[in-house]
């Protein structure tokens, strides 16, 4: 039997983990899954994983408020150093680009226990874009083992990098399996968690998410002002907008929009819930990776709020634009979408990201590892 430890700390590594840890559960005689959550997100990580109906088997609790990048490191490290003394660990797996994930591969690294990535091969090639997970990605494939690449592009960047071809699999992503997961019955649930809200959800429903640390300063008041924009010229249209938590966008964005009568600002949401936003919205605005990689299989037109992807498929298959912090593309994006029916602006391209059998395939390229 294999220990393979499972090290994550936010909800998006969760959400993409957690059908690899099922799949792997399934083959009790074969493996031992160790769950190490860091909680770099701690109330989100543990609501996710409930949903999943897995706990963590380690709890870190490695952040402090007003942190720096250093000190969250530093900590984080030391602690998985005493779950790796604790532990006979034949194979460690992490997912993305957080600092978990450059962590959990360092720790494993000075232990010399293989490291293999999910979601390997992503890249903007610009270090500050985003800032720092293009750094983390790229320093975590120099000691990856095992690269699970969700497709071709992101294989070739990784030969490029002259990463080895033997140990690169292009698998697909598994935030599609994760969706398959979402039951009927948790659909309803969604339904009437939004129906006490009073929140209308129909077909002129715009899903908002911004959060990423280069969006904070004047580029998140330049999100903000495009927002104001459209909510006030489509007040016909519901848009909700669930609020990270940190201060330097929760704040700007209670203050500026907190007064629209069309504006639904909501707590973050747990997983089943933004999914069915993701269901039933007419247009979604992020700065999230992982929900540029899910709104596809909805054919739910996606603006991209940032200047660089890692995901370039979706840009590439018409799926998803980049539109930056820049105000009048926001603008211009967005009233082709609004000024239009939403059954009109449904995407025709097939989700580029997966098919919802990336966990067996990756159960399979583990299995034949260890052989």
């Amino acid at each position: 039997m294999k220990n393979l430890a499972f090290i994550f700390g936010t909800r998006p590594e969760i959400i993409k983990l957690a059908p690899v840890i099922l799949e792997l559960k399934k083959y009790k005689n074969d493996y031992n899954v160790i769950i190490c959550n860091t909680e770099q997100q701690k109330e989100l990580s543990n609501q996710t994983l409930a949903y999943f109906g897995l706990k963590a088997d380690y709890n870190l609790d490695c952040m402090r408020e007003n942190q720096s990048l250093s000190g969250v490191q530093s900590r984080i490290l030391n602690s998985l150093e005493q779950v790796f003394n604790e532990n006979k660990i034949d194979a460690t797996i992490v997912q993305g680009d957080t600092m978990t994930v450059l962590t959990g591969a360092l720790t494993s690294f000075y232990h010399k226990i293989p490291v293999f990535h999910v979601e390997a091969g992503l890249r903007s090639y610009d270090i500050y874009e985003p800032f720092p997970e293009e750094v983390m990605r790229q320093m975590t494939s120099r000691v990856a083992e095992l690269h699970f690449a969700p497709t071709e592009e992101n294989r070739a960047a990784l030969i490029k990098e002259n990463i080895s071809k033997d140990k690169i699999h292009v698998v697909g992503n598994t935030v599609i399996d994760a969706l398959f997961c979402l039951s009927e019955s948790v659909i309803e649930n969604s339904k009437k968690f939004y129906e006490q809200k009073n929140i209308l959800i129909d077909d002129k429903l715009v899903l908002i998410t911004a959060h990423r640390r280069e969006n904070h300063g004047e580029r998140i008041d330049k999100i903000i002002n495009a927002i104001s924009f459209l909510a006030d010229k489509y007040k016909d249209h519901t848009f909700v907008i669930p609020v990270h938590p940190n201060p330097n966008v929760h704040d700007k964005i209670h203050k500026h929009l907190g007064n629209f009568s069309n504006i639904h600002l909501l707590t973050p949401l747990d997983y089943p819930n933004l999914v069915y936003l993701m269901k039933h919205a007419k247009l979604i605005l992020t700065d999230s990776g992982g929900i540029q990689e899910e709104a596809p299989s909805f054919a739910c037109p996606t603006l991209v709020m940032r200047y660089e992807t890692e995901r370039k498929e979706g840009i590439n298959a018409g799926v998803s634009k980049l539109v930056g912090a820049d105000f009048d593309k926001i603008v211009a994006e967005s009233e082709k979408i609004l000024s239009d029916t939403k059954s009109a602006t449904r995407l025709k391209a097939q989700n580029p990201y997966g098919d919802g059998h990336t966990s067996e395939k990756i159960e399979k390229i583990i299995r034949k590892f260890f052989e």
